[in-house]
């Protein structure tokens, strides 16, 4: 009992010990602005109607929300956190230099495909791989992930060719050499019947405050057009616009079900798999990972990041529209919040996933804006959170299977081994 009892105390001062820890290493001021992460200082607010239309009429049917209700969120959202993106280019081409050779032992078809977005092919180019089951005998569903490094860096597979990537002094470079972003398991994907593919995100624009002078987004400015216009289109609408373009190959493919492709991406990648999964309803499910302020962390709490650390120009305002940064000191006139983002996603499936020591992030946030969103999910007659749902502590998997779904694995800002597991389970389900 005494040896218990000594061992009970010794894991409460170990865990106390590790919290002091983790509470030491949050920054607690950033871009010159203080962060805060008690929940007794988040501040009051009341979160914009969802089911309400602009001239204040009650949204009760399928066909309102539809019709009405979500073109005027999407052109909010729009003008004031990401930016117009422009349609699809007429002069994009497709490349397919790996026409579809055996991979991980002839457990995979591979291929890989550079899509040209413009008509002169020295540049602006974008460079896909795909994984598909060797044993698929009909078109199969297939994961889009969007990925921090080049895929020959994350995927073992001596065959890939090797990309280039951005350095921090905002030269290109080659991609020989690994990267802290560590290696994924493709093989599990193949064994549940799905398709895997992935880009990196730098093909499409760099992930820096002047990669506009070297990204897609300058080849859609008119000569004289300031970049800083309040509704211009900033990085995270230029990836996920990539996205599209990425499925408008994946649409050519007959080994693809092009109907059934799901997004996943980590942190501003899951801002911008979100966006893009709103902004192109041909994607068929969203899993949004740590995606945090700007993504689907509620704003107007101030907890963690907030508008004015995401979108201080020294920091990440190329991100957004530069109206984002307008709403900085004034989050709770904002005539938008992230549960509006998640609730744009309906009736498609949703899976956000978040970590619980991932403070800067807000994982409370992000889950209580799933529970704002709930309604119009429900609208659909699909499963979401109960308006008094309780957050489920970090592991527990009972919200996840929803249409709309939450899951808080214990750790931080990261997607764990184990995440990916969930997630196939998830697209299992829905795809």
């Amino acid at each position: 009992m005494k040896i218990n009892l000594l061992l009970a105390a010794l894991i409460c001062v170990c865990a106390d010990a590790i919290a002091q820890q983790q509470a030491a290493n949050r920054p607690t001021v950033v871009a010159g602005f203080a962060v805060n992460y008690a929940e007794d200082s988040v501040g009051t607010y009341t979160l914009p109607a969802l089911l309400k239309t602009s001239d204040g009429k009650p949204v009760t049917t399928t066909k309102q929300w539809t019709e009405k209700r979500r073109p005027e969120l999407l052109q909010l959202v729009e003008q004031n956190q990401f930016g117009k993106m422009p349609p699809r280019p007429n002069d994009m081409t497709f490349h397919v230099f790996d026409k579809g050779t055996p991979a991980f032992n002839g457990k995979a078809i591979r291929k890989q495909i550079t899509v040209y977005f413009k008509k002169d092919t020295s540049g602006h180019k974008m460079n896909l791989l795909i994984y598909i089951p060797a044993a698929a005998t009909k078109p199969v569903p297939l994961l889009l992930n969007i990925s921090f490094a080049a895929y020959n860096q994350i995927i073992d597979d001596p065959g890939l060719r090797v990309g280039e990537i951005w350095n921090k002094e905002g030269k290109k470079i080659k991609a020989d050499k690994p990267t802290p972003f560590g290696k994924l398991n493709v093989e599990q994907f193949l064994d549940a019947g799905i398709g895997f593919a992935t880009v990196y995100y730098g093909d499409i624009e760099p992930d820096f405050k002047d990669g506009i002078q070297y990204g897609i987004r300058k080849t859609y400015l008119k000569p004289g057009q300031a970049e800083t216009a309040t509704d211009e289109w900033g990085a995270i609408a230029a990836w996920s616009w990539g996205l599209s373009r990425a499925l408008d190959y994946l649409e050519t493919d007959r080994q693809v079900d092009a109907k059934r492709v799901a997004l996943q991406g980590a942190s501003r990648l899951g801002k911008t798999v979100l966006w893009a999964g709103v902004r192109d309803p041909r994607f068929k499910m969203v899993i949004a990972s740590i995606s945090g302020e700007g993504g689907a962390a509620l704003s107007r709490r101030n907890y963690g990041e907030t508008i004015r650390h995401i979108s201080d120009p020294s920091r990440y305002l190329y991100q957004f529209a530069p109206n984002y940064h307008s709403w900085a000191d004034k989050v709770n006139s904002m005539p938008i919040d992230a549960h509006m983002l998640v609730a744009l996603m309906a009736p498609r499936p949703l899976l956000l996933q978040t970590g619980s020591t991932d403070y800067w992030s807000d994982p409370k946030g992000e889950f209580l804006s799933v529970v704002a969103a709930a309604p119009v999910y429900r609208l659909f007659g699909e499963t979401a959170p109960a308006a008094n749902a309780a957050m489920p502590v970090a592991g527990d998997t009972s919200l996840l299977m929803n249409h709309l779904g939450y899951y808080m694995h214990e750790g931080g800002h990261t997607v764990l081994p184990e995440d990916w597991k969930l997630f196939i389970g998830y697209m299992q389900k829905y795809l």
